[in-house]
C-alpha cells in the first residue's frame, strides 16, 4: 500500500524528509512522492490520480505552503483519507479549515526535547498516547493562532490539532520522525493501523 506524500519547495529543488520516508518503510508502505508545480493553476487535476493511489497521507515539514497545499488538505479530508501532519504539515490543515498563522521566534532548536505539550483528555490524540503531557522538540517559525479544527495539544500555542470525525485527521506540531519515542511510536502505530482498515 502507498502512503503519500507531497514535496516542498527548497528553492529551486523539491524534496522529502528521509526520516520519514524512514519511517513508511519501517512499518512495511511503500512511500508515494509526489512532486508538483506549485505556480501552476489546475494542478489539482493532474496529482489527484496519484493521491487516490494512496492508503493515507503524511503532510511533511517545511518552509512554506500554497494554494496547491490547501487544496489536496480538503480533498483528503473530504474523502476520509487518514492524514497525518507534521510541523508545517499541521499548520497546513489549521489553514485549510478558516486557519489564522503569524511569525514565532525562538521555536528552533536542536536539542531532541525541548518543550511540554499538554493533551486535551478529550481527543483522539489523547486516546492514542494515553497521557495528559509529554516532552516534544521543535523546529518551527511560524504558528496556529487559531482554527476551525479541534486543538487537541498546547504549550504556550498550538501544538496539536484533529477532526475526530475521520480515521485519521490529526497534526502535530513537532517532529514523531525524529523523536521515534514511545510516544511517537503509539501515534505512527495507529495513523498506519488507520491506513490498513482504510482499505479493508
Amino acid at each position: 500500500m502507498y502512503i503519500g506524500i507531497i514535496g516542498r519547495k527548497n528553492d529551486d529543488k523539491i524534496t522529502f524528509n528521509k526520516e520519514i520516508i524512514d519511517v513508511i518503510k519501517k512499518y512495511g508502505f511503500t512511500p508515494l512522492g509526489i512532486i508538483v508545480d506549485f505556480e501552476k493553476e489546475n494542478e489539482f487535476i493532474k496529482v489527484k490520480p496519484l493521491i487516490d493511489l494512496c492508503s493515507c497521507f503524511i503532510l511533511q515539514g517545511g518552509s512554506d505552503y500554497y494554494d496547491i497545499d490547501i487544496e489536496i488538505t480538503k480533498y483528503l479530508h473530504q474523502k476520509n483519507i487518514p492524514t497525518l501532519g507534521i510541523c508545517l504539515g499541521m499548520q497546513t490543515m489549521a489553514m485549510a479549515f478558516n486557519g489564522i498563522m503569524a511569525d514565532i521566534d525562538n521555536h528552533k532548536s536542536d536539542k531532541l526535547y525541548v518543550h511540554e505539550v499538554n493533551i486535551d483528555k478529550n481527543s483522539k490524540l489523547y486516546n492514542i498516547i494515553k497521557k495528559d503531557n509529554i516532552m516534544v522538540n521543535s523546529r518551527h517559525k511560524s504558528y496556529i493562532i487559531n482554527t476551525d479544527l479541534k486543538v487537541s495539544g498546547k504549550a504556550n500555542i498550538i501544538e496539536a490539532i484533529e477532526d475526530t470525525d475521520k480515521y485519521f485527521f490529526i497534526g502535530v506540531q513537532w517532529h514523531p520522525e525524529t523523536l521515534m519515542d514511545e510516544s511517537s511510536i503509539l501515534l505512527f502505530n495507529n495513523f498506519f493501523s488507520s491506513a490498513k482498515y482504510q482499505k479493508n
